[in-house]
């Protein structure tokens, strides 16, 4: 069963969205497990301070490093894989949603602040995780958006699995487009090859849209999928 642990400051955010739908379902079949943590249980002070003012000068407060290990190390599971999202972590994406997957346990941290001291992301074997190219009021928001990406990925729990064959991402490219009924809406008809039966035509005609779309939308994974 796939373990996710979430280390917050807002643990009532949680599960949100996550313990809805099919991860919902999912979440009660035991398909996966999820763990809230509140970082400020371990503040040893009267106040439960989680952060202080960086050294050096600036802007902003810093969460604190003794108070962050001492979570971490109360709630450690053998053999897990702890991330931080952070705006300077390596960028996060569908290969490396496809590998996450594959793990038995993780850990998120979700920071808030300007970030988090830094010695606890060296002595603590983290690694640092982006979710794009923004900033974020706090790192709730990119927990959700990273643990959606996996728990679709883990078996049993989308209802055809083979629908993640034909994703976005999944081949390098974007997804062909869709349609359903009804076959003529506002006079717009349904392409004439998908209703043809023939089913590799139909294979044909959706890698060519799905070439078409990456190549002109994102020329990024374009000129990596010619690459491949």
């Amino acid at each position: 069963m796939f373990q996710a642990q979430i280390f917050t400051l807002y643990p009532k955010v949680f599960p949100g969205p996550l313990g809805e739908g099919l991860y919902g379902k999912a979440l009660s079949n035991k398909l996966w497990n999820l763990s809230i943590v509140n970082i400020r249980d371990t503040a040893t002070d009267k106040h439960k301070t989680v952060d202080d003012t960086p050294y050096g000068g600036g802007s902003g407060m810093i969460m604190k490093a003794d108070v962050l290990a001492n979570s971490l190390d109360q709630n450690k599971i053998e053999g897990e894989r702890i991330f931080y999202l952070s705006p300077k972590g390596k960028k996060f994406d569908q290969k490396f949603a496809n590998e996450i997957s594959k793990e038995k346990s993780i850990s998120l941290i979700c920071g808030h602040f300007e970030g988090v001291d830094e010695r606890i992301l060296n002595t603590r074997n983290i690694e640092e995780i982006s979710i794009g190219d923004y900033v974020l009021s706090g790192g709730e928001t990119a927990a959700f958006v990273f643990l959606d990406s996996i728990l679709r990925l883990l078996p049993g729990v989308l209802g055809n699995q083979n629908s993640l064959n034909d994703e976005s991402f999944q081949n390098g490219l974007l997804e062909y487009p869709q349609f359903t009924k009804p076959q003529i809406w506002e006079k717009k008809q349904v392409p004439e090859v998908l209703l043809s039966g023939d089913h590799n035509k139909i294979k044909d005609w959706r890698l060519s849209q799905s070439e078409a779309i990456t190549r002109v939308r994102r020329p990024d994974l374009w000129q990596k999928y010619k690459k491949d």
